[in-house]
């Protein structure tokens, strides 16, 4: 799979692979509105994205899928298992940062009510936003699920995580061993991107961030 998203078939050459895999798009992302765990389904875009996406995904033969039991990942996730025939593990480890009072809120609004607890976040600062978790702690539920399907694979395993965008920076992060405040310079994931993991000698490597490009930009939560 290339940095733009084109992807060779067959199965990746050595290591095990983990695939993080963001939601389709949904009518909060378009009015960025800030989910959370809310529940909020995919559009019509959004279930297109997902068709799409899981297209170039199956290609790679993946050996395991596990996601979010919200409907926006369950149904995005739902896309690739009809086309592989594999069983989805639902882990609601995997859910995206409960936010409290931020959610069902737009960042303009955010803005306004909470104008001090944004800044502080978007200069990487540990925050409970809205009151909920917090960065460090969206980490400790959510990488322990990928680790746990991820030691199941084959050697030359490839594992789907499908998820939210928030949730997978923190993953990434988490994985590669960086320090929190560095997490914010992965960047944002596009609604039905996707970013590589690939286990080397030294721990997890990122092979690739934001792949899959439609173009489409940043819509969501962790923008």
């Amino acid at each position: 799979m290339s940095a733009t998203g084109e992807v060779s078939a067959g199965r990746p050459g050595r290591g095990r692979r983990v695939i993080l895999w963001r939601h389709g798009q949904t009518l909060w992302n378009v009015e960025r509105r800030f989910q959370g765990t809310t529940d909020v389904a995919l559009t019509e875009t959004g279930i297109a994205q997902a068709r799409r996406a899981a297209r170039l995904l199956a290609s790679l033969e993946p050996d395991a899928i596990v996601a979010s039991d919200l409907r926006r990942a369950a149904d995005t996730a739902a896309e690739l298992a009809a086309l592989t025939g594999l069983e989805i593990a639902h882990d609601e480890g995997l859910r995206e940062t409960y936010a409290g009072d931020w959610q069902g809120l737009t960042h303009e609004e955010i803005i306004a009510r909470h104008g001090e607890q944004y800044a502080a976040w978007k200069r990487g600062e540990p925050v409970r936003r809205g009151g909920g978790e917090l960065e460090t702690e969206v980490a400790d539920r959510a990488a322990p699920v990928v680790l746990r399907h991820a030691e199941k694979l084959p050697d030359d395993g490839t594992l789907v995580v499908v998820s939210h965008g928030g949730t997978i920076r923190t993953t990434i992060g988490r994985l590669l061993g960086l320090e929190a405040h560095h997490w914010e310079s992965l960047g944002g994931l596009s609604n039905c991107c996707w970013s590589v993991l690939g286990e080397g000698a030294r721990g997890w490597r990122l092979l690739e961030h934001n792949a899959g490009t439609l173009p489409e930009p940043v819509l969501g939560d962790d923008d």
